[in-house]
């Protein structure tokens, strides 16, 4: 309570003297503290008063006061383009910031997994930019979790359920598990039948999931044999092309290795599981427009 009374207060003082700027540069337009009052529809007492307290503030004279005009001091005449740049650069924000809640322009920060940014996420993004020639959008490419705050990221791909309290998610779509291994790891090791063979075999996991080594198929949770791991998905999918082991990623990594014959895919008859993927971003209520219009383009193009 006593820090909300004391921001109150050292609000209404920065208020109060923007008011004190803004009524001095009117008095130094029109050198008189009756036509100011006239104009601004405020009595000429009011005026004064601000003038003088702006003065007080300042420990400076800003005016000479004559009976029949007020005229600048020295230090008046600069301190009034001080305050003209400052009202013309406070109006300009305002109406900039104005714009981007109205308006599809601006810089845009998004981070994404590396094998969605590369396989999945440069077609809508191109997409987005020729619709929107206006927004400049930068892609920071990490598989780990990030802040969006901390780390000054406007959108998050997130493959995971949200838990963040202050943010916002959007779904994009459901990832689909299967399991592979590649021709020569199976004619060494032979292809399981059934998950809970998995403890007998080499397994590659991804480390960014926990715990790495549990598995669910077919809702059953079972325990892997970790001979490798990696936070890089396509690092794992080259590991089992290499003969490493049986791995699990999204049936969009590896489809075109099944299809080429360069992986096979095993428990095709299990029910598969699913990872959602969403775009996380900022809770705010002045939420720039740019951002909710990719949000809804990417939730729209995975549909």
């Amino acid at each position: 309570m006593l820090f909300w009374n004391l921001y109150l207060f050292l609000f209404g003082i920065i208020v109060d003297k923007l008011t004190c700027i803004e009524i001095f540069t009117h008095v130094a337009r029109l050198g008189s503290f009756t036509a100011v009052a006239n104009e601004l529809n405020i009595t000429q007492s009011a005026v004064s008063k601000k003038v003088a307290w702006l003065e007080k503030e300042l420990g400076l004279s800003l005016l000479h006061r004559n009976p029949r005009k007020v005229t600048l001091t020295n230090v008046g005449e600069k301190y009034v383009q001080f305050s003209q740049s400052l009202i013309e650069h406070i109006k300009l924000t305002e109406e900039n910031l104005r714009g981007e809640l109205s308006q599809v322009t601006g810089s845009l920060r998004i981070s994404a997994p590396s094998a969605f940014a590369t396989q999945l996420l440069a077609k809508p993004i191109s997409d987005f930019v020729e619709l929107h020639p206006d927004v400049k959008i930068n892609v920071s490419v990490t598989d780990r979790h990030i802040d969006l705050y901390n780390d000054d990221i406007d959108i998050a791909i997130r493959a995971a359920h949200l838990k963040d309290s202050g943010l916002k998610a959007k779904k994009l779509m459901d990832h689909e598990l299967c399991y592979f291994a590649s021709h020569e790891y199976i004619k060494e090791f032979g292809e399981p039948c059934h998950p809970d063979q998995l403890s007998e075999h080499h397994c590659i996991t991804y480390s960014l999931m926990s715990p790495s080594n549990i598995w669910t198929i077919n809702q059953t949770k079972y325990m892997v044999e970790e001979v490798l791991t990696s936070d890089n998905p396509e690092v794992i999918v080259q590991f089992s092309l290499l003969g490493k082991g049986i791995a699990a990623m999204p049936r969009w990594m590896v489809q075109s290795f099944f299809e080429s014959n360069q992986l096979k895919e095993i428990f095709i008859e299990s029910q598969r599981s699913r990872l959602p993927m969403y775009a996380v971003y900022k809770g705010d209520d002045y939420l720039p427009h740019r951002i909710r219009t990719f949000v809804d383009y990417l939730s729209n193009y995975f549909e």
